[in-house]
């Protein structure tokens, strides 16, 4: 039960998930939202001198390839640091709370939001360190917003995607800023005020939100924020642990093929290093990277690609950006649907000798095909060379993502011990991020010898996207195996 002296229990749990999703919404993921202010950053002559004068059959053109390769560096940039940079931070999660990691997370996001709103076309290298202070931020909000699903035990899938869904569409706070700006209110301004909004999140950080974390499974009593003293949260942090090792040692692991179901048999609990090294972590990894690439090179190139399809016409480019940055509102309404397919089992009855955690698994084949089928469809899209079709691409690009990204931290809290959560987290983001460098090249190649055609680059990353099918399949496998065990005994 949650609950503080003076506040009833269920009120501020819920007051706690409706601000940390407004949180999300409208901060964490606008790093994803680069395809729409590259068209105001073009607009306002950022890396306006990298273009130059060409003569293509005959005709003087302005060829701006140069300038396009800068915006696409520092996405690359930002979006490899977002998740880099998350192995650092699930490590100062795990071990310093949700409090430290808040405040440096407040304050490497309000270091960006300034430094954009201080720039101009001189100092537009300003905007590679802005960027990444803007991703790195913005995870850590995710990050420790995330445990308040524990909360909500029945329905903490659901939760937890919900959160990466709001994340998700947070990519449309620079579509705000985009319609200001033709209305008239400058970059500064806007982006000044987003590092005025910081003043929110210290009260959220300290007012609403646990020192430490929420515990899964929830004890009796705990209780959290600003109405709780000192030594009720030194107790709490202790019950947590506590309470991390009963459910360990009583519940079956996921990668202990070993133990039989039905015996009585001593399980140790798993170390980091032996789930960082199992084949779940590995195939899960893949699973990521591969979506992940897609998606990177995606947004990274969408306004070339534009540019491509529409044959320079800048009213079309300006329709199709509006209408991404507005199917990216949508992820907070695609999200749940994952959650609530990883938890439709929790209303069931197990099977004899079936762990919850195991249950847990099983509801996650689903989710993992569903998502690899969704990257394989949005990248046959993107890579048909027929502008009309990309308002479907975009529709299919922001399902997937949601699915994509609320599947991944769903996955971890099932699949691992809840006590590593910060740290596979965030490895397994930093694994993925060395992966996602490789949309520079791609960029390049894509510039280079094909001559600003990308068709087969995306014929690749669609037959690349295949591989994500591996990891459902070994989850399936593996459950199967489960289930043969204890209808053996």
């Amino acid at each position: 039960m949650l609950g503080c002296e003076g506040g009833g229990p269920r009120v501020r749990s819920w007051v706690t998930l409706i601000s940390g999703l407004l949180e999300c919404l409208g901060f964490a993921g606008a790093v994803f939202g680069w395809a729409t202010l590259v068209f105001v950053l073009k607009t306002e002559g950022y890396f306006s001198s990298l273009c130059v004068n060409a003569t293509i059959n005959g005709t003087a053109v302005e060829d701006c390839s140069r300038q396009d390769e800068q915006f696409s560096l520092i996405f690359t940039i930002a979006s490899f640091m977002n998740n880099f940079l998350t192995l650092p931070n699930g490590f100062l999660f795990d071990h310093f709370g949700t409090t430290v990691a808040r405040l440096l997370g407040i304050s490497v996001y309000t270091a960006g939001m300034l430094l954009i709103a201080f720039s101009t076309p001189a100092s537009s290298i300003l905007l590679f360190p802005a960027l990444s202070f803007i991703a790195v931020g913005g995870i850590l909000f995710l990050v420790t917003n995330m445990q308040v699903g524990n909360l909500f035990g029945a329905h903490r899938s659901t939760i937890i995607t919900l959160y990466n869904g709001a994340f998700d569409s947070s990519s449309a706070v620079f579509l705000v800023i985009k319609l200001l700006f033709e209305d008239g209110v400058s970059l500064r301004v806007s982006f000044l005020f987003l590092a005025c909004c910081s003043v929110i999140h210290l009260f959220r950080t300290f007012v609403l939100m646990p020192r430490t974390h929420i515990p899964y499974p929830l004890p009796e009593n705990y209780s959290y924020g600003v109405n709780c003293g000192v030594t009720r949260d030194y107790n709490v942090a202790k019950t947590e642990n506590k309470n991390i090792q009963t459910s360990e040692s009583e519940e079956e692991r996921p990668f202990k093929e070993t133990s039989v179901p039905g015996q009585n048999t001593v399980t140790t609990e798993r170390s980091f290093k032996s789930c960082l090294l199992s084949w779940f972590f590995l195939w899960h990894l893949l699973w990521l990277s591969v979506m992940q690439l897609r998606h990177y090179l995606f947004i990274g190139t969408l306004n070339p690609m534009l540019n491509h399809l529409s044959g320079g016409d800048p009213g079309l480019v300006s329709r199709y950006t509006n209408a991404f940055a507005f199917t990216q509102l949508c992820g907070i309404l695609c999200a749940p649907w994952n959650g609530l397919i990883m938890d439709r089992h929790k209303r069931k009855q197990r099977e004899p000798g079936q762990s919850e955690r195991e249950a847990d698994l099983k509801a996650a084949i689903l989710s993992l095909s569903l998502t690899a089928l969704q990257c394989v469809l949005f990248s046959v899209c993107a890579a048909t060379p027929i502008l009309p079709l990309q308002y479907l691409t975009f529709i299919l690009q922001v399902l997937n993502r949601s699915f994509l990204y609320g599947g991944n931290a769903a996955f971890i809290s099932v699949a691992f011990p809840s006590e590593h959560f910060g740290k596979l987290f965030g490895m397994v983001m930093a694994l993925s991020a060395v992966i996602s460098l490789l949309q520079y090249p791609c960029f390049a190649l894509v510039k280079g010898p094909l001559a600003g055609d990308p068709l087969y680059v995306n014929v690749g990353l669609t037959v690349l996207s295949l591989l994500a099918f591996i990891n459902p399949l070994y989850v399936f496998l593996h459950c199967r195996r489960q289930a043969a065990q204890r209808s053996s005994t």
